[in-house]
């Protein structure tokens, strides 16, 4: 058989941490027990002891963690923690890691907090870019919170003290209970209705998670985030957290402390009146000094001592100013001289009488062509007239008639007899000379060949 392996104390205690780290269930468990030998060191870290009726463990929770805690743990106070279970090697002492805590009986209303909260930062209802600035100065402070709690009298005393000038609207709610979150939900519409704040404080003293539960409501937060006038939380103490105080312009950690953010101080504004009055002192004094000292180098100024010097420079340079005046008015009057002696000769030269003038011209000469062409052409048909009567006269028929000659018709005096072969012995025909005519009768024919003749 081998020898057996011999381990260091350290080696085991190592060994027993990677154990405890690697196992699923202690690698993030949920404990609950009460709080003793509660420590806050100075770095931050608190140190302390989770029992319960059967055992203790030894807890430590660093100030990474510790910082977003939302109330003081001391000792009795029974909490929920959230954490993992390791060794601290140098003592071989096991404990717990915390990473989150809560008080215990409120874990219901915990986990509403944390996913009302979610849900609100995810539309955007946190965003700083939409908190509002405060009034320097208010005229009027609207308090919504319980007429009948220390929170009223902490708000009026500090405003008291601190300005008494400002007036204080108080809208009286209920701060707990059924009711609470509607009763402020209202009390916030009706000063925004009426107008007459510059800031609201809402808030109420301390409690605890139940008793405050009314500023964790949806309706109290989507109230304050649409004020139209800024809001300051203040509910409970400075470890209080709500929903309000996310969705508020300004948290304050007391109502106490909202009195004091909401206002300033009087001393402070006497104060600084005081330091602005000595501003205004000095920058007066300066100015004044500035314009004395202007004055006096006006006063030595050569202008003044010897005014006649500069009117003379100054007379001199408006002759000259005025001489380029005139020269300038001449050439600008004969430019335009010349200008209008060019319109007006082309203007002259478009004038319609000149046009109806040359066009009356134009028409005479028309005319005279005309009447030299008409007796031209007149004079040139006459002797064509002339000629072509000459030529049918040479040619008419009555003039080779006048020479023996006559035309022979038939009867009815309709055709003309040319030939022996258009009659016969014994026709009426129609003979017509110069001077009449003569109806005859045909008793023989004969032909100029001396054949075909015929008798009746």
């Amino acid at each position: 058989m081998g020898e057996a392996r011999i381990f260091s104390i350290q080696e085991i205690t190592r060994y027993i941490r990677m154990k405890l780290e690697s196992d699923e269930l202690l690698g993030d468990v949920w404990l609950r027990g009460e709080i003793s030998n509660f420590t806050h060191h100075s770095s931050g870290h608190m140190y302390f002891t989770l029992k319960d009726e059967g055992s203790r463990i030894k807890c430590i929770m660093f100030a990474a963690h510790n910082r977003k805690l939302a109330f003081m743990p001391r000792d009795g106070t029974k909490v929920i923690a959230r954490g993992n279970v390791s060794v601290y090697e140098r003592d071989g002492n096991y404990q717990f890691y915390v990473t989150q805590m809560q008080p215990d009986g409120i874990g219901s209303l915990y986990l509403a907090f944390e996913q009302l909260k979610k849900k609100l930062e995810a539309e955007g209802l946190f965003d700083p870019a939409r908190k509002r600035p405060l009034p320097r100065v208010p005229r009027t402070i609207g308090v919504v919170t319980s007429p009948t709690g220390a929170a009223i009298r902490d708000i009026l005393t500090t405003l008291g003290r601190r300005y008494p000038q400002a007036a204080v609207t108080l809208v009286p709610v209920l701060v707990q209970g059924q009711g609470a979150a509607p009763s402020i939900v209202r009390a916030i519409e009706l000063l925004n209705r009426i107008g007459e704040a510059d800031v609201l404080i809402v808030g109420r003293g301390g409690g605890s998670l139940e008793e405050l539960w009314a500023f964790n409501e949806e309706i109290v937060a989507r109230a304050i985030a649409a004020s139209r006038i800024p809001v300051i939380s203040a509910v409970g103490h400075e470890t209080d957290f709500t929903i309000a105080d996310f969705a508020a312009d300004l948290r304050a950690p007391t109502p106490t402390a909202a009195a004091e953010l909401a206002v300033p101080h009087i001393a402070e504004l006497r104060e600084t009146l005081e330091h602005l009055r000595r501003r205004m002192r000095g920058a007066l004094s300066a100015c004044i000094e500035s314009r004395r000292q202007r004055l006096a180098r006006v006063r030595r100024s050569p202008v003044l001592l010897y005014p006649r010097r500069y009117l003379l420079a100054h007379a001199e340079r408006l002759d000259r100013a005025s001489e380029r005046l005139r020269e300038r008015m001449r050439r600008r009057a004969e430019q335009s001289r010349q200008r209008l002696l060019g319109v007006r000769a082309r203007l002259a030269a478009a004038h319609p009488g000149g046009r109806v003038e040359m066009a009356a011209a134009r028409r005479r000469e028309a005319e005279r062509r005309l009447a030299a062409a008409m007796r031209a052409a007149v004079k040139d048909s006459a002797q064509r007239l002339a000629m072509s009567m000459r030529q049918l006269d040479a040619l008419s028929p009555l003039k080779v008639m006048m020479r023996g000659y006559s035309l022979v018709y038939d009867e009815r005096a309709e055709r003309l007899i040319r030939s022996i072969r258009d009659v016969q012995p014994g026709d009426m025909v129609n003979v017509r000379l110069t001077d009449g005519r003569l109806e005859c009768h045909i008793w023989s024919m004969r032909g100029e060949d001396g054949f075909g003749g015929n008798e009746l």
